[in-house]
């Protein structure tokens, strides 16, 4: 699944470094070897359309999707975690695709240091933790040329924290990079 994905950070890096001088982020330089800014309210959707095979991979800082980063140790906040990390192993519910496609889950790997399978989320030089919730899924379409747009409006209702995500499309019609937000939550290929 990582194949197609891999190819997108480089293929897409011109419309990042257009858009990095509007960003205001608090990712300082540290040696962490992150990549990306960690900025509240923002996720990051990379969305690729191969043939038959659709992948959609979201980057969220934890605090747009259980409303905090620090480990879950509470019972309310394991429940949060818990219930993020269901709705999330349900993509078809959180992608709005044409059901025409006949689009089905064929894999999904969901990692964060609060679901327990990550050592620490980078530690920010004041001391705060930012944790990352990272999901992958591949669908299978069985109908792909009916797949001409991805609705993102039940992601941000399911996590109403998330203002915007900035999508990098690649499908039949070229690649390209758009911001969505819950007002504007459609994103054409």
């Amino acid at each position: 699944m990582r194949r197609l994905l891999l190819a997108l950070p480089f293929a897409l890096l011109p419309l990042a470094v257009a858009h990095a001088h509007d960003e205001h982020d608090h990712d300082h330089d540290h040696d962490h070897g992150t990549l990306a800014a960690h900025e509240h309210g923002v996720a990051k959707l990379n969305v690729v359309l191969d043939g038959n095979t659709l992948e959609l991979e979201l980057d969220s800082p934890a605090m747009n999707i259980v409303g905090f980063e620090h480990a879950a140790t509470s019972d309310a906040d394991k429940a949060k975690v818990a219930a993020a990390r269901k709705q999330l192993e349900q993509p078809l519910a959180l992608f709005n695709l044409a059901q025409a496609a006949g689009c089905k889950e064929d894999q999904q790997a969901l990692e964060s240091p609060l679901f327990g399978d990550a050592a620490e989320g980078d530690k920010h030089e004041h001391g705060h933790q930012h944790a990352d919730i990272n999901a992958h899924y591949q669908l299978a379409c069985s109908n792909p040329g009916k797949l001409t747009q991805v609705d993102l409006a039940p992601l941000f209702k399911a996590f109403a924290q998330t203002q915007k995500i900035n999508v990098q499309l690649i499908g039949p019609n070229g690649q390209k990079g758009l911001e969505a937000t819950a007002a504007k939550a459609v994103v054409a290929f």
